[in-house]
């Protein structure tokens, strides 16, 4: 329903911003994350732990081609920008100045950006821990990069609070139904609801394969 008028004198409404990949892409990092985390400490859920976290890694990988060929929201050409323009963004942000960002901001797309790098190597380095590479070192920067990585979670997690009361939108939900306020023109047109499940399916059939010890090669 449009409701707010936009800077050109348009009326803006709910328009469809984010594609299912890229909202599938999102949660299952979401669950991952927690879930690497919360068995990270316990060696009856190793294969849990391994499993969550190589599925993030998968996740992250898929999202990086889609950053590339995905839907115009999805694309890393339309959100990551000069680090003038991130440092702007973040100066107006601390203002208290509304945007009307329909895809991801500067600053939510760098950090974005920044935490499946993090994800990358916290696989990386977990993966040279259980095959007992460099003893203790690998397995302290492997903690010390999931701690970190921690840090900027709760960092966007603020960030999108702090973002929601300033746009006067929900940004959580907006990422659940893939709508946010914007112009009829700003629209993508195709939910790619296909290649979204397709998404969802894979990652659960390389978790399943991966604690079930399918994969042998990950875990041992």
């Amino acid at each position: 329903m449009a409701d707010v008028v936009g800077t050109t004198g348009k009326l803006r409404q709910l328009i469809l911003v984010w594609d299912m990949p890229v909202r599938v892409f999102h949660w299952l990092l979401v669950i991952c994350f927690a879930g690497a985390w919360l068995t990270s400490e316990s060696e009856r859920l190793a294969m849990i732990h391994y499993a969550f976290g190589y599925t993030a890694c998968l996740l992250v990988l898929i999202r990086l081609i889609w950053g590339l060929i995905g839907s115009r929201y999805a694309r890393f050409s339309q959100f990551l920008k000069s680090p003038r323009v991130v440092l702007t963004h973040f100066t107006d942000m601390l203002k208290g100045h509304r945007h009307h960002d329909v895809g991801h901001n500067p600053a939510g797309g760098l950090v974005m950006v920044a935490l499946m790098l993090l994800i990358l190597l916290i696989g990386f380095t977990g993966y040279l821990t259980m095959k007992e590479f460099l003893g203790d070192f690998v397995s302290e920067i492997h903690e010390a990069v999931a701690s970190l990585a921690l840090g900027l979670v709760i960092l966007h997690i603020f960030a999108a609070i702090a973002m929601s009361v300033i746009e006067k939108q929900n940004l959580a939900k907006a990422m659940l139904t893939g709508k946010k306020m914007g112009l009829p023109e700003q629209a993508i047109r195709y939910p790619q609801y296909f290649i979204g499940t397709t998404l969802l399916v894979a990652a659960a059939y390389f978790f399943y394969l991966v604690v079930s010890g399918a994969l042998p090669s990950l875990t041992q």
